[in-house]
């Protein structure tokens, strides 16, 4: 599973997943990729099992890049304990998800291939997943292409 080497503080607080990711919501490296609909807690677990999903698909072709890193602790305190006595235990690593945060990027295979690969992997995850080009996003980004 993914999880930081070392963190500079053990418990954090939850915090608020308002408003859309202002960071990581281009595409940076890949031709193809999902990104976030919605706001969610992915847990190291879930990017492992997309991970996986995504590249028995594509039988090791092509290049995947994971975009989102669990560096968040979650706390749960133990089964049938009366309320208080402070926070409980770290007991697993979540990434903090905004909607317009790319997860995954791959490239070079086809766009068929790519599109059910990473449908694939969008199944093993706790939000809703939309795949997207690098012609789509590049569109999106500066309105209309300016031709001379």
């Amino acid at each position: 599973m993914l999880m930081p080497k070392r963190v500079k503080r053990r418990k954090v607080m939850r915090g608020r997943m308002t408003g859309k990711a202002t960071r990581g919501n281009t595409l940076a490296y890949g031709t193809y990729g999902i990104i976030a609909i919605e706001p969610c807690w992915i847990k190291s677990n879930q990017i492992e099992a997309a991970r996986i999903a995504l590249t028995r698909y594509i039988k090791r072709g092509g290049k995947v890049w994971i975009k989102i890193f669990p560096d968040k602790p979650v706390t749960k305190k133990p089964a049938e304990t009366r309320m208080g006595s402070g926070k409980g235990n770290p007991e697993f690593w979540v990434a903090v998800v905004k909607p317009g945060r790319v997860l995954f990027e791959i490239e070079g295979i086809s766009e068929d291939v790519a599109k059910e690969a990473l449908r694939l992997a969008g199944h093993k995850l706790p939000c809703k997943t939309k795949f997207i080009k690098k012609e789509d996003a590049a569109v999106e980004e500066g309105g209309e292409k300016n031709e001379e």
